[in-house]
């Protein structure tokens, strides 16, 4: 077989959804066939993903890979057209690693089991599918296509409040796709030609008002996603509601979804907007880290705790992707795996402790390690890799996020010394926190009411898989990196060269070489 054209990417996406359709056809009541029946797909499924990435995919070149392009709509030059770079591979390998750990969370499912496996393998391929595509409109289907399933998983699974909180999540991310289909169709149709595919699209010359706005819409659209402030609080409702293996796909992968898609359009196609708009997003990553740390700090409640956590770790992406820097955009892309496999973990426990306790208030929790020491040492290490442990990829990226923008010149020294002060208010306040929860949950008097009403079994073989799966990536970034950073190294080089080209301050001084007074366009960073 010739494995070089092979459609690899097309396979993985349509193999899972394919393997779906068949499940109304397994003779199953219990879910005990159908939930090894999909864990057997997601396995085949990452092995494809693992196996091309190994054998066809080239680190040192910074362009797509895995190309495949087949015409769908001719007359409107629509393309079923994927490909993977260094933005898209990691997120890529990433989906299938979390998906398949999920799908092993979800064995108590019980209610329902063939509806919520068939959901869980077609969100399969549609998040490989979000991160593969390279057309525009067909980015925009596979981006609405993947709400669905999660809509329905919050709504028919979730908690006691789950049709609002599944609805508040709909209206949220459905709103801002309006901005993604007005902002594709403006691209396509701009200037002498018609077309959706990415790269011809990145290659127009857009008035700069136009792209302005463009840039405005997407921010918008994918700042719901990432979250980012004041476009988050569907996600504290979200997770407040949801159940183990929702908990990981939400913040082990569509949370990502939002930082890819800025890297790869807002910054990607519209870098002269992007200078101007990076000031404005280095902010929002600050008010990110700050407000979610207060915020994780004063809750009660063990889900929307991690919720904030996870937006207040999710603003060190906004600073790495506006810092100019090579460091700082690195730092970028290894915060989105790094927290992706860190979230999945953290709130793999919370429905551990959950299944256990049935209880998310913290007030009512206490001494519980006691009688679930396996449960207390991988919340610890979880946690540990939460606060950026060094030794631990959580660290290594908030590093270089920090050293990434705090070397940029692209900025006026107090303003990076304000950003770099408020930024570490957050990193300190992120074990202050975290240790707290710890305590509250495991040490203390025991709740002797919790005791007696509810078996507090200490954690099954399954677990403990799940979480060393986990862990064991976490550790080996946090020890090499670059065993990560390699991946995408080529291609965040390049995107960062064409952002600095853009900022005239940065290719002024490229030119003459001598210390100049470096301001972004339209904002001067030293008001600021």
């Amino acid at each position: 077989m010739d494995t070089a054209n092979f459609p690899w990417l097309t396979t993985t996406i349509l193999f899972p959804i394919a393997a779906s359709l068949l499940i109304p056809l397994i003779p199953d009541k219990d879910g005990k066939t159908v939930r090894w029946y999909a864990l057997i797909v997601g396995l085949i499924d990452f092995a494809l993903l693992v196996y091309a990435f190994y054998t066809q995919y080239d680190f040192s070149n910074p362009n797509l890979q895995l190309v495949e392009s087949y015409s769908w709509v001719p007359q409107l030059d629509l393309n079923w057209s994927v490909g993977a770079d260094g933005l898209s591979m990691p997120l890529i390998l990433l989906t299938g690693f979390i998906t398949t750990l999920a799908t092993l969370a979800a064995w108590p499912v019980t209610f329902k089991p063939k509806l919520f496996y068939f959901l869980m393998l077609a969100m399969y391929g549609g998040q490989i599918a979000v991160f593969a595509v390279q057309d525009m409109l067909l980015f925009f289907l596979v981006w609405e296509l993947e709400l669905v399933p999660v809509y329905l998983i919050l709504s028919i699974w979730g908690g006691k409040k789950r049709l609002y909180a599944a609805t508040k999540f709909i209206l949220y991310t459905a709103g801002g796709s309006l901005f993604i289909l007005v902002g594709a169709l403006t691209m396509a149709f701009y200037g002498d030609t018609v077309t959706f595919d990415m790269r011809a699209i990145a290659a127009k010359d857009y008035a700069p008002n136009v792209e302005l706005l463009l840039y405005t819409g997407f921010l918008i659209a994918y700042g719901v996603k990432l979250p980012i402030f004041p476009l988050h609080t569907w996600l504290p409702d979200a997770h407040g509601e949801a159940t183990a293996p929702a908990h990981m796909l939400l913040a082990g992968i569509l949370l990502k979804m939002g930082g890819y898609a800025l890297l790869r359009m807002n910054a990607g196609m519209l870098p002269d907007a992007h200078a101007t708009f990076a000031p404005i997003l280095v902010i929002l990553g600050v008010v990110n880290i700050v407000y979610a740390a207060l915020t994780s700090f004063a809750q009660r409640n063990l889900k929307r705790k991690i919720a904030y956590s996870s937006i207040s770790h999710m603003g060190f992406v906004l600073i790495g992707i506006a810092s100019f820097t090579d460091l700082g955009t690195s730092g970028a892309m290894l915060q989105m795996v790094s927290h992706g496999l860190i979230g999945a973990s953290l709130f793999f426990m919370v429905g551990c402790t959950y299944d256990r306790t049935h209880t998310l208030m913290l007030d009512e929790m206490g001494g519980v390690g006691q009688k679930m020491r396996k449960v207390f040492a991988m919340w610890t290490a979880c946690s540990m890799a939460s606060l950026a442990l060094p030794g631990m990829s959580g660290f290594v990226a908030e590093l270089m996020v920090f050293v990434g923008f705090a070397t940029s010149d692209a900025y006026n020294p107090v303003f990076k010394v304000c950003v770099v002060f408020l930024a570490a208010v957050g990193v300190i306040l992120t074990p202050i926190y975290l240790l707290s929860m710890l305590r509250e949950i495991f040490y203390g008097p025991e709740n002797k009411e919790l005791a007696e009403h509810e078996e507090l079994v200490d954690a099954e073989p399954r677990e403990v898989f799940i979480i060393a799966a986990l862990l064991v990536p976490i550790i080996g970034i946090g020890l090499y990196p670059k065993m990560l950073t390699q991946v995408y190294d080529a291609t965040t080089v390049q995107l960062t060269a064409r952002l600095r080209d853009s900022v005239p301050s940065l290719v002024a001084k490229a030119a003459t070489d001598k210390t100049v007074s470096l301001r972004a366009p339209a904002i001067e960073l030293s008001k600021l």
